[in-house]
């Protein structure tokens, strides 16, 4: 059974419900064609992470963002 685990930056860059739905379907997809796996057995998870929860060179995504927009 593949388990496969995306981690998304949340809050107002959260995809929709519909680019979740596109997500989970076209890498069920992908593992059924290209390694063969059973779509029905296949898990997708989307989790969604605060961009204050993610931290990139010692800075949380939301500051880091903040400095490369200006």
């Amino acid at each position: 059974m593949p388990y496969v685990n995306i981690k998304l930056t949340g809050d107002h860059e959260a995809p929709s419900r519909t680019q979740k739905s596109e997500i989970i379907a076209g890498v069920t997809e992908l593992l059924s064609r290209v390694l063969n796996k059973n779509p029905a057995s296949t898990v997708v998870i989307i989790e969604e992470i605060p961009m204050d929860n993610y931290g990139l060179g010692g800075k949380s995504i939301t500051e880091v963002r903040k400095t490369n927009t200006k």
